[in-house]
């Protein structure tokens, strides 16, 4: 009997309704990460389960579940060879949150289920930070607290329970609120993330060959915003330097290794530009910065060929400050051992040797003879019947001579190779830069935002007595798209990003709109590190905020947060009614005599079983009964009536007062 008494009660049929609402919610934003298995087996589990819900039938027997756990357990092995790390950890936790609804039958089972969806509701930040997976998981969050309502309070309706979890999250709101602004934070990401969350990342390369970045223009994934302190400058101008590569095997250009660059010029002509760039994870050392820059952000350095490197592959949403000099031309003094390593060329592509070997004949040895033969080949991109285009056909084993001479379609990526291969064969230093060119303004937060489509090369050539000019091939064949951008430049009918094309100007509308909202995010939540941390609390007064102070500060706000709370809920307790505090007065007083009223008793019960035990207060209880339930439950009422009700209480004597 004990046993029976202190199991678990059966789930209710609007309990288990509840359980099933809350798996669904938890499993969605998993469906673009789990694996494609998993997820149809989470999908029977759950049709399965609401099946037994619907027809009353029985659940599974325990050795089938069994079987299914192990199954289950072998397929997640197999899939990721481990059990340890993120994706193979949430995957298991995929696959018992879907069996435990075929064996829940008792609240303590509902219970688990809430454990397991809540604990599901984290791993959801290791794969996603973005607002939509925020909003999704708040909505969850509150399905799951009201279901978890319920099964503290059966037979509560769906509204109850559903106000009932909305006034308790509302209640948390201003502890987590003080939590985020004042808990010390630590240097890295909102949310850690072991080193398999790493892969997948999209973004330039050190090394290019064609289609590699034909093929990244075609994702309108953003690569980095930029806020500019002034005017955003034109786009002839908005050259973001990344990779820079200067080895070439006949068909790929490499980066090689990096050297540090021990200082940059104090001065240079032209203005500083000043701006912040927040920068999307893409798990490489570099960072980008219009060209070129002036003064790098804390914890970066310069290359050798004035690309700016982080010390540590950007795993997490970056923001950094940058200075740049767009008329800035570096290393007019180049050595003459690194100007050799700029005219290295494999042994092939020889139509394309014999024409630039021509062109520096006819171009004679007058001074400017290198800047004549860069002319000449811009001119040849001119004048002959070159085309742009996301869709170039393969190319051979001399690639760059079918280019030139054959297909005379490409990319950027073909037009700054051939270039610089040319300028190359023509004794003239040359390298590859790669990088993004251009970007689009947010006209709703002001932010430049640049995407994956504007992915671009092009190329330097060294001039004596100038440096590293910078010569973009692509202006000659295809001037729109340094100036509008690649939809404006590309054929009509290839492919485009979506939201790149030039007609759904009111579908960008809206993107813009939910980009900076999103960037407000980005900015403000995922992007609250140390330094914006010390940057908030200087404005809210804490002139050197350390973790002592904030410590102090975030007690004490809770502190008064709690008394806060009690207050509320003191002032918000129920009342008793007057009439009601009064008629528990004659339970006292009765309760000396053993006659105390029990909860479940009426007024007319509760005198009547006290008239058959004590018969002489017979006549002055039914008065009192009779008073009370006109002001209780009657229409008579004020305050008169109520002080004749505690006299005649008052008045009553008992056995042990005479």
């Amino acid at each position: 009997m004990a046993a029976k008494r202190s199991a678990s009660p059966v789930l209710a049929r609007a309990q288990e309704l509840w359980l099933l609402a809350c798996a669904v919610l938890t499993l969605v934003p998993d469906v673009e990460h789990a694996p494609a298995w998993l997820i149809a087996a989470a999908a029977v589990a759950l049709a399965w389960r609401a099946a037994i819900w619907w027809r009353r039938t029985e659940l599974p027997p325990r050795w089938l579940l069994s079987f299914l756990v192990a199954a289950g357990s072998v397929g997640v092995f197999l899939t990721y060879r481990q059990f340890f790390g993120k994706d193979p950890g949430i995957a298991l936790l995929i696959l018992f949150l879907a069996l435990k609804l075929l064996e829940m039958r008792r609240v303590r089972d509902g219970l688990a289920v809430i454990f397991l969806c809540y604990f599901l509701l984290l791993t959801h930040f290791l794969n996603e930070q973005g607002l939509d997976v925020a909003g999704l998981t708040l909505a969850a969050l509150i399905v799951i607290t009201a279901a978890l309502a319920s099964l503290a309070h059966a037979g509560q309706s769906v509204a109850a329970c559903l106000r009932l979890s909305a006034t308790m999250l509302a209640q948390a709101a201003p502890f987590m609120l003080v939590l985020f602004l004042l808990f010390p934070r630590v240097q890295g990401p909102l949310w850690g993330m072991p080193a398999d969350a790493y892969s997948g990342m999209s973004g330039l390369s050190d090394t290019m060959s064609p289609g590699s970045i034909s093929n990244l223009s075609l994702s309108g994934e953003i690569a980095f915003r930029a806020r500019f302190e002034g005017e955003i400058p034109p786009k002839q101008l908005l050259y973001w330097r990344g990779p820079v590569l200067r080895q070439f095997d006949g068909r790929t250009w490499r980066a090689g290794a990096q050297q540090e660059k021990v200082s940059l010029p104090d001065t240079a002509p032209g203005e500083t530009v000043r701006y912040a760039v927040t920068l999307e994870p893409h798990n490489k050392h570099w960072l980008f910065a219009l060209e070129m820059p002036a003064v790098p952000p804390p914890g970066a350095i310069v290359s050798r060929e004035y690309q700016v490197l982080s010390k540590t592959p950007v795993r997490s949403r970056l923001r950094y400050e940058m200075q740049s000099r767009p008329g800035f031309v570096p290393d007019a003094d180049e050595s003459d051992a690194t100007l050799r390593t700029h005219l290295n060329l494999p042994a092939n592509n020889p139509r394309t040797r014999a024409l630039a070997e021509q062109w520096r004949r006819e171009t004679g040895q007058a001074a400017g003879q290198n800047e004549a033969v860069i002319r000449r080949m811009l001119d040849h991109f001119r004048q002959e019947s070159f085309f742009y285009t996301l869709t170039p056909p393969l190319l051979g084993e001399n690639g760059i001579d079918q280019f030139l001479f054959e297909t005379r379609r490409g990319f950027c990526e073909h037009y700054a190779s051939a270039f610089v291969f040319a300028m190359r064969a023509a004794g003239i230093p040359a390298r590859v830069v790669t990088g993004y060119q251009g970007g689009e303004r947010n006209p709703v937060d002001g932010y430049l935002i640049v995407r994956q489509s504007d992915a671009h090369a092009w190329a330097e050539a060294w001039l004596e007595g100038r440096g590293w000019v910078r010569v973009d091939p692509t202006a000659a064949v295809a001037p729109n798209r340094i100036e509008a951008g690649l939809a404006s430049a590309v054929p009509a009918g290839e492919p485009l990003p979506f939201l790149v094309r030039a007609d759904l100007s009111w579908l960008r509308q809206i993107r813009f709109r939910w980009e900076a909202v999103t960037n407000t995010w980005n900015q403000w939540v995922l992007g609250y590190d140390p330094q914006r941390q010390r940057e908030v609390l200087s404005r809210l007064g804490m002139r050197e905020p350390d973790w002592k102070a904030m410590t102090a500060v975030m007690a004490a706000l809770c502190g008064f947060l709690l008394l806060g709370l009690t207050a509320w809920a003191l002032h918000k307790r129920v009342r008793l009614d007057p009439t009601l505090r009064t008629w528990n007065r004659l339970s006292r007083k009765l309760a000396r005599l053993g006659l105390a009223r029990k909860d479940w008793e009426g007024p007319a019960d509760y005198v009547q079983r006290v008239a058959l035990a004590r018969p002489e207060l017979a006549q002055p209880l039914s008065a009192i009964a009779a008073l009370y339930i006109d002001l209780r439950y009657g229409k008579l009422g004020g305050k008169k009536p109520r002080q004749k009700l505690r006299g005649l209480i008052a008045d009553l004597k008992i056995a042990s007062e005479r």
